[in-house]
């Protein structure tokens, strides 16, 4: 609202910009407040079923009990390490696949014949699911880290090759054209006006690849059995440790909400221009 307020003295603006950053701050704290409250009442109900009976303790351990037993496994090097190794793997898997999709996708969004020539192998190998993959994975490395590597650029590949296909086809005719006529070459009309058009999806995809990288990540480290999380997971089922099952799951999702906070950071940092993200620092 402020943007849009004709000019007035100087005192003006300070009146007019303290409410809205107050109101924001407000808005912030009541929107933590309220996840808060929710975490909150999750833990109680949690704590209150298995305590007076309604799923088995052995089965569902009281929250208190799973809470002490993550805070127990925080202080074993052992977790930090699995806990680096699944941020590695999904880490190194996510920048191969983000390179390689926008690559290929300016590459092939760039041209149409290219584009409708592969369509049909694309739409072929997307709904693949990337866990029907674990057999090849341990074929080819066994329990090696690149088993892993294999599931999430794999999975994460397509989330973003799509969107940037669709970033490319989503520019501007009218900016093209006038590009062209300044006589700007390919490069330069990628830089200065397919990238800046295509960038907002190929945040999306990359968001939208983050997250299923994560997941595929956990995957095959709980079933294939490599380094990460995943496997700490299956060796605390298979000892019969309950409550170390539920405290590594729930590590599993902190870790999940770091990595969707962390990308919303970066997405509105790069996207500060973009009318979406400027909508939402106003509201």
């Amino acid at each position: 609202m402020t943007d849009n307020a004709p000019a007035t003295p100087a005192a003006g603006p300070t009146a007019e910009a303290g409410p809205s950053r107050a109101a924001r701050a407000t808005s912030r704290l009541g929107t933590t407040a309220l996840g808060l409250t929710g975490i909150a009442g999750f833990l109680l109900l949690w704590e209150v079923v298995p305590r007076i009976g309604l799923v088995s303790a052995d089965y569902l351990p009281p929250a208190s009990q799973v809470l002490v037993a993550l805070a127990e496994r925080l202080t074993l090097p052992r977790l930090w390490v699995a806990l680096l190794d699944t941020v590695i793997g999904w880490g190194l898997g996510l920048l191969i696949a983000t390179v390689a999709a926008v690559v290929l996708g300016f590459a092939v969004g760039s041209l149409p014949l290219l584009r409708r020539l592969t369509a049909s192998t694309v739409e072929f190998l997307r709904p693949i699911p990337s866990v029907a993959l674990i057999p090849l994975a341990v074929l080819l490395y066994a329990t090696d880290i690149r088993s892993t590597l294999l599931l999430v650029v794999y999975a994460a590949f397509w989330q973003i090759y799509i969107q940037v296909l669709y970033g490319v086809a989503d520019v501007d005719p009218v900016a093209e054209q006038t590009a062209r006529s300044f006589g700007l070459g390919r490069l330069a009309r990628i830089r200065h006006v397919v990238w800046p058009s295509a960038l907002p999806y190929v945040l999306t995809g990359f968001r939208l690849g983050a997250a299923v990288a994560l997941i595929l990540a956990i995957t095959a480290q709980l079933i294939i059995g490599s380094p990460g999380l995943g496997k700490e997971i299956a060796v605390a089922q298979s000892s019969g440790a309950v409550a170390a099952v539920y405290a590594l799951v729930i590590l599993t999702g902190a870790l999940g909400v770091i990595v969707n906070i962390g990308v919303r950071a970066l997405e509105r940092r790069l996207l500060h221009w973009h009318t979406s993200v400027r909508g939402e620092n106003v509201a």
